[in-house]
C-alpha cells in the first residue's frame, strides 16, 4: 500500500468522527516499520497510524482502552479502519522526556574536546542542580551531565505511572492479545540473548568466543532471569522517547510490544536508557523512588527486586546492542550506530561493578566489548558546524568499510595497480605506517601520479562540502590486505588534510591495522 492511499484511509477515518481534515502531514520514521502522519482539523490535532502487522495493532489497541479505562494517560484510539491497519490517536504534541534530557546534556557540555559518558562516575549535589562529573579514562576527557530537579521530578512521574501500569493495568488485561507473545519468559530471553548474539557479536570479529559454551551459558542466565516473578504488565520499551511531555504532564505510547513479565525489565530500560546518560547516584535515588511506588503495592522484598535488577541490566543493554546491530550496521540507520559506543560503555561499566562470575563465557564476550571502543567512539558527540571526514584503509578481501554517518559512503579508491611492498620479503612484517615501505613507495612515480589525483578530487569535495555546511565526507582507500598501500595513502591524505583545513574534523581509521586517529574536535 503507498503512502497516497494511506493518507485517504485516515482521512476517511476522520470524517468518520465528525472532522475534517485541514491537513496530513508525515512523521518522521523511527526504528519500526510503522507510518505516523498529523492529521489537523478545525478543532483539533491527532495521530494516523498505519502498521500491516494485524496481530501488533490489535495488541497496541487492546491496551490502549484497557489503560484509557483504568484513567491511565495513554493515547485515546478514536477510529479503527476495518483492515485493522489504520487508527487514529490522541495526539501529545512532540515534547518527550527525551527532549528534556538533551537540552540538559546540551548545557552542560564537553569541558575538553570531546564528550564522556555518565557511566561510571562521581556525584556531587550542588543547589537546585543534580550533576555528576564524569571522567572517560580513554581520553581524559570530561563532561558535566547537569540534571536539573525539574527533569528528575518528569523522571519519578514516570516511574510513578510506570508502576500504575505494571500493578494496576495488569489486573483484566487480556494477554491473549499480546504480540508475539503472551509473556516474557524463559524462551524470550533465550531470544534477547541472541539477538546480541547474532546481530551485535558474530558481525564484530574483533571478539573471540566458544559458541557452545556461551550458549551453555546463555541457558543457565535464562534459567536465573526467568525465576523473576512476572504477574505484571511490562511495556517491555519504557524509555523516554515514549514518554510524551505535554502541559506539565505525562503521557505513555507505543506499547504495543508489552506482555505479562517482570517489574524490573521497565525500570532498567528507563533508567539505562544509553543515550540519556543517566549518572549512576541519580539512578540508584530513582530506583529507590520507585520501590517506594511499588511498596504501595506490593514489597520489593517480596519479589527480589534488588537480587534480580543486575542482571535485568545486563540483558536489556544487550538486547538494544542486539538492536543496535540490526537497525543500525545492517540497516545502516545512523541514530542507533551512534547509540552504540554509549551502550558499550555502559555495559562495560557494570561487568566491573558486577562481573558475571557464574557464566564465564558470556563475560569473556563482555569483557572483549572495550576491543570496539575506538572503533565507535568518535560517533559521540561530534564537533557541532564542523565538517567531518572520515579516511579509512582497508582489505578488499573483507569488504567495504560502513558509513556509520548514514549518507550512504563516499569515494573509494582502488591501490591495488600500483607498486605492492607486500611482494618484498623485508616488507613482509612491516606497515604503509613505517618510513621503510613510505620511502619504497615515495621512489614510484606512479605513486605520486595517483596521490596528486586523489589530492585534486578530495579537494575539490572538501571545499564544495565546506561551503554548502555539510556534516560528513568518507573517503576510503583498498589494497589487498589492507596494509601497505592503503595504509600508506590513507595515512598520507590524513597528514594533508590535517595540514591543508585545520578547521575540519578528521578521523582516521586503519581497519586492518586496528588503529584510529582523530584531530580537529
Amino acid at each position: 500500500m503507498q503512502t497516497p492511499d494511506i493518507q485517504n484511509i485516515l482521512a476517511d477515518l476522520t470524517r468518520s468522527i465528525g472532522e475534517t481534515p485541514k491537513e496530513i502531514l508525515p512523521i518522521a520514521e523511527s526504528g519500526s516499520a510503522r507510518k505516523y502522519f498529523r492529521i489537523i482539523t478545525d478543532n483539533k490535532s491527532l495521530i494516523g497510524t498505519y502498521s500491516n502487522n494485524v496481530e501488533e495493532n490489535e495488541a497496541f489497541l487492546t491496551f490502549s482502552k484497557h489503560f484509557h479505562d483504568l484513567g491511565l494517560n495513554v493515547p485515546e484510539i478514536f477510529a479503527v479502519n476495518v483492515e485493522r491497519t489504520c487508527y487514529l490517536q490522541s495526539d501529545f504534541g512532540d515534547d518527550n522526556l527525551f527532549a528534556y534530557v538533551q537540552k540538559a546534556l546540551i548545557a552542560a557540555g564537553p569541558s575538553t574536546g570531546s564528550r564522556a559518558l555518565a557511566s561510571d562516575c562521581r556525584f556531587a549535589s550542588l543547589r537546585g542542580t543534580k550533576q555528576s562529573r564524569v571522567d572517560c579514562p580513554s581520553t581524559g576527557s570530561e563532561t558535566l551531565a547537569t540534571y536539573s530537579e525539574n527533569v528528575i521530578k518528569l523522571y519519578k512521574k514516570a516511574l510513578c505511572n510506570l508502576v500504575k501500569l505494571q500493578v494496576l493495568g495488569h489486573k483484566g488485561m487480556d494477554y491473549s492479545k499480546a504480540y508475539p507473545t503472551e509473556r516474557f519468559d524463559r524462551q524470550a530471553i533465550i531470544d534477547d540473548l541472541n539477538y546480541f548474539k547474532y546481530y551485535f557479536i558474530k558481525p564484530h570479529e574483533e571478539i573471540d568466543f566458544n559458541e557452545t559454551r556461551l550458549g551453555k551459558d546463555f541457558e543457565a542466565f535464562a534459567d536465573f532471569v526467568s525465576q523473576a516473578p512476572c504477574d505484571f504488565f511490562m511495556y517491555r520499551d519504557f524509555q523516554s522517547r515514549n514518554i510524551m511531555v505535554k502541559d506539565g504532564d505525562l503521557y505513555f505510547i507505543d506499547f504495543q510490544g508489552g506482555r505479562k513479565g517482570p517489574l524490573n525489565y521497565d525500570v532498567v530500560s528507563l533508567l539505562y536508557q544509553v543515550k540519556a546518560q543517566i549518572p549512576q547516584a541519580i539512578r540508584d535515588e530513582l530506583v529507590g523512588y520507585y520501590k517506594a511506588e511499588l511498596s504501595q503495592h506490593i514489597s520489593p522484598e517480596a519479589v527480589k527486586f534488588d537480587t534480580y535488577q543486575p542482571y535485568f541490566v545486563y540483558l536489556r543493554l544487550m538486547q538494544v546492542l542486539g538492536a543496535y546491530g540490526f537497525r543500525g550496521l545492517i540497516q545502516k540507520k545512523s541514530h542507533f550506530i551512534e547509540s552504540i559506543p554509549y551502550a558499550l560503555r555502559e555495559i562495560e561499566a557494570l561487568s566491573k561493578a558486577t562481573p558475571l562470575t557464574a557464566y564465564p563465557e558470556l563475560q569473556s564476550v563482555i569483557s572483549q566489548l572495550n576491543k570496539l571502543d575506538a572503533k565507535y567512539a568518535a560517533l559521540i558527540a561530534p564537533p557541532a558546524g564542523k565538517l567531518t571526514v572520515t579516511i579509512n584503509s582497508f582489505s578488499f578481501k573483507k569488504g567495504y568499510p560502513a558509513d556509520f554517518s548514514g549518507n550512504g559512503g563516499g569515494f573509494v579508491f582502488d591501490c591495488r595497480a600500483l607498486p605492492n611492498p607486500g611482494r618484498e620479503p623485508e616488507f613482509k612484517t612491516k606497515t604503509g605506517r613505517d618510513w621503510e615501505v613510505i620511502d619504497y613507495l615515495m621512489a614510484k612515480p606512479p605513486v605520486h601520479v595517483f596521490l596528486d589525483h586523489v589530492k585534486g578530487i578530495i579537494g575539490q569535495s572538501v571545499d564544495n562540502y565546506r561551503e554548502r555546511h555539510f556534516s560528513n565526507l568518507m573517503v576510503s582507500f583498498g589494497c589487498t590486505g589492507g596494509q601497505h598501500r592503503s595504509v600508506f595513502f590513507a595515512q598520507t591524505i590524513y597528514e594533508w588534510l590535517k595540514a591543508t583545513y585545520p578547521d575540519i574534523h578528521l578521523k582516521l581509521n586503519h581497519i586492518e591495522r586496528k588503529i584510529t586517529e582523530e584531530t580537529g574536535l
